[in-house]
C-alpha cells in the first residue's frame, strides 16, 4: 500500500487535507487559510499527531494547495505548486518513518529543535543505517558523525551520502547548553558567541549546500532570509540547507518574505510566532546566524556604571572614529551613572552605502547628489511606466547598498535582542542614530517578545531612517517609559534618499511618527539640528 495524501477544498479560505500511512496510520487537518495551527480529530493516530514535523509539513501542503488552486496568475500559480509538491513529498516521507517507529528511545540534544528530548529508534531491518525520530518535533535523527559525540544530527530522508553532524558540530549554534543559558552582563557576550566544538562540517558538502542556499537569497539586499527561513525550517521541520531555508520560508508566509518583505518585523514574527523563544535554541540559532554573517559586529563597553545601562547604535555619518565615536557628550549629559555600550555593525554595507550616495558626508555636494537621483528616478517613472512607476523604480533600487544596509539594521537589531534577553540586566535604554536607529527599535520589538527577557525602559531615536506610517502599537508597548524620535525637516539625506529607495513614504526621522500611542513622542528639532551628521551634537536627550 501506498501513502495516500489527499486534498479537500472547502468554501471560501477552508481547506482540509490528510494523509495515510502504508500501514494505515491517518491523520487529517482542516481550518482555514490564516490558521498557523491546524484542528485536528480526535480519532487521528496519536503517532502521527504528535509528530510535529508532520504535522507542520501537511498543513503547509494543504495551504499552497489552496493557494494553486484559488489564484489565476501562471507564475503564482507555479510557485505554490511547487511548494506544494516539496511539502507533500516531505510529508509522506515522515508517515513512512513513522510505521517504523519502535520502543527503544535515546536521550540526547536534538539539531532540529535545539532540546534535549527522547529520540524514538526506526525498526526497519538489518543492515542500515540507525534512525530515530524526536518525540519532541518529528524530525528525523541519527547520531552526530563527530567522534565520541552523543548528540543528534538531522538525518533528512535519502541514503546517506556524507556525513551528518550536530548543529554543535556545523557550528549552527555555539553550544547545545549555551542555546539555554544566561550570559550574566552583557559584556560577556564573546563568551556566549564562543564555539565549544570542532567544526566538523567545514569544507564538506553539507557546509557547502548551507553557504549557496544563503548566496541565492543575498542577492537584493536578503541577508536576513536565509538566517530566519534556514532557522526555523531546522527548528520545526529538522530540515538542513536549502530545504531548511526554503521550509522555513514557506511556514512564515511564502511569497511576502522571498520578495524581501521582512521589514523590520521580520525578526519579530519569527521569535514570537514560535513562541518567544529569544532566550532559547531558536534565538541561538538566528543570533548566531546574523552575526556570523557580519565581520563587523562587536559590542564595546564604554563605561562603567550602577544606572540602568544603556546601549547606542550608529548609522550613516556617525559609525566611525574611537569607541565613543560621537556619542560620548551626549549620552553623559543624559546618562551620567549609566553603564553605557556600543554596538558597531554593519561597516561594509554602510561604507557602500556611504558611497553610493556621495562619498561621505558634510560635503556640499551630497545633498545635491540625492536630490539629482531622486529627480531623474522620479521623472523615468512618470514618463515611461505611468503611476506605478515609483513603485517599479523601488523594486529596481532593492538591488542597492540602502537595501543591503537597511535588511542589515534590521537583523543587526534581532541579534542585539538575542543577546540582550540572556543578559541578567532587569531593563535597558536604546538609543540610535539613522539606521542605527532603525536597529534599536527592531531590539526592542523584538525583545518584547520574550516574557522572561530584561525590559526596555526607553528609546531614543535620532534621525531615524524609518517610515512614519505603520501600526506602531508593538513598539509603543516595547517600552515601560517612552519612545523619543527627534527628527529634523533639514534633514536632506533623509528628504531625498529615503522616498526615493522605499517608494515616496516619509521617514520619522523627517517628519515624525505622528503617532497617537502614548508612550511614542516627536521631538522637532528642526530649528538646531541642520543636516543628518548634527543629531548627536547639537541635541539633548529627553
Amino acid at each position: 500500500m501506498e501513502t495516500e495524501v489527499t486534498f479537500t477544498p472547502m468554501k471560501g479560505s477552508g481547506l482540509a487535507c490528510s494523509i495515510r500511512s502504508p500501514n494505515g496510520r491517518s491523520l487529517r487537518l482542516s481550518g482555514v487559510f490564516a490558521d498557523v495551527d491546524p484542528r485536528i480529530t480526535d480519532d487521528d493516530d496519536p503517532a502521527m499527531v504528535r509528530n510535529h514535523a508532520l504535522v507542520h509539513n501537511l498543513w503547509a501542503y494543504g495551504k499552497h494547495e489552496k493557494q494553486y488552486r484559488m489564484l489565476r496568475s501562471p507564475e503564482k500559480r507555479l510557485s505554490h505548486a511547487r511548494r506544494a509538491k516539496f511539502h507533500k513529498k516531505t510529508a509522506i516521507n515522515i508517515a513512512k518513518l513513522i510505521d517504523f517507529e519502535g520502543p527503544t528511545l535515546r536521550t540526547a540534544w536534538c539539531s532540529a529543535c535545539l532540546t534535549l528530548s527522547d529520540h524514538r529508534k526506526l525498526e526497519y531491518g538489518l543492515n542500515r543505517v540507525p534512525a530515530y525520530l524526536c518525540t519532541a518535533c518529528g524530525a528525523p535523527t541519527l547520531g552526530c558523525a563527530a567522534p565520541r559525540c552523543p548528540h543528534m544530527a538531522t538525518r533528512g530522508f535519502g541514503s546517506l551520502r556524507i556525513p551528518r553532524y550536530c548543529a554543535e558540530h556545523r557550528h549552527d549554534i555555539p553550544g547545545f547548553e549555551k542555546a539555554q543559558s544566561s550570559i550574566g552582563p552583557l559584556e560577556n557576550y564573546r563568551d556566549f558567541l564562543t564555539y565549544d566544538k570542532r567544526n566538523w562540517a567545514r569544507g564538506s558538502r553539507v557546509a557547502s549546500v548551507v553557504t549557496a542556499a544563503g548566496a541565492t537569497t543575498v542577492t537584493g539586499g536578503l541577508l536576513a532570509a536565509p538566517a530566519i527561513g534556514g532557522a526555523v525550517g531546522t527548528l520545526v521541520g529538522g530540515y538542513t540547507g536549502a530545504a531548511a531555508t526554503s521550509y522555513g520560508l514557506a511556514l512564515l508566509g511564502g511569497g511576502s518574505i522571498a520578495a524581501g518583505g521582512l521589514g523590520m518585523a521580520g525578526g519579530t514574527a519569527v521569535v514570537a510566532g514560535l513562541g518567544g523563544a529569544l532566550g532559547g535554541g531558536l534565538g541561538a540559532l538566528v543570533t548566531t546566524a546574523y552575526i556570523g554573517e557580519d565581520k563587523s559586529f562587536r559590542i564595546d563597553k564604554l563605561r562603567d556604571g550602577s544606572a540602568t545601562p544603556v546601549v547606542v547604535a550608529s548609522g550613516l555619518s556617525t559609525e566611525g572614529g574611537d569607541s565613543w565615536g560621537d556619542w560620548e557628550q551626549i549620552i553623559r549629559r543624559r546618562y551620567p551613572g549609566s553603564p553605557v555600550y556600543r554596538v558597531h555593525w554593519g561597516s561594509k554595507e554602510l561604507k557602500a552605502l556611504a558611497t553610493l550616495i556621495g562619498g561621505g558626508f558634510g560635503k556640499a555636494g551630497l545633498a545635491f547628489g540625492i536630490k539629482g537621483a531622486a529627480a531623474k528616478a522620479g521623472r523615468v517613472a512618470a514618463k515611461t511606466l505611468g503611476p506605478v512607476g515609483p513603485m517599479l523604480v523601488a523594486i529596481d533600487l532593492a538591488k542597492n547598498p540602502w537595501h543591503t544596509a537597511k535588511v542589515r539594521a534590521d537583523s543587526t537589531g534581532v541579534a542585539l535582542a538575542g543577546l540582550l534577553s540572556r543578559t541578567d540586566a532587569n531593563s535597558y535604554i536604546l538609543v540610535g542614530h539613522s539606521l542605527g536607529a532603525r536597529a534599536m527599535v527592531t531590539a526592542a520589538q523584538t525583545l518584547a517578545t520574550n516574557n522572561d527577557g530584561p525590559k526596555i525602559e526607553t528609546i531614543h531615536v535620532l534621525g531615524a531612517a524609518i517610515g512614519a506610517k505603520g501600526d506602531w502599537r508593538s513598539l509603543n508597548d516595547a517600552v515601560t517609559n517612552s519612545v523619543y524620535n527627534y527628527y529634523s525637516t533639514n534633514d536632506k539625506v533623509l528628504k531625498y534618499l529615503y522616498p526615493v529607495t522605499q517608494a515616496g513614504r516619509k521617514p520619522a526621522g523627517l517628519c515624525g511618527f505622528g503617532s497617537t500611542f502614548p508612550k511614542i513622542l516627536d521631538r522637532n528639532v528642526s530649528r538646531f539640528v541642520n543636516s543628518h551628521s548634527e543629531y548627536l551634537k547639537k541635541v539633548n536627550l529627553v
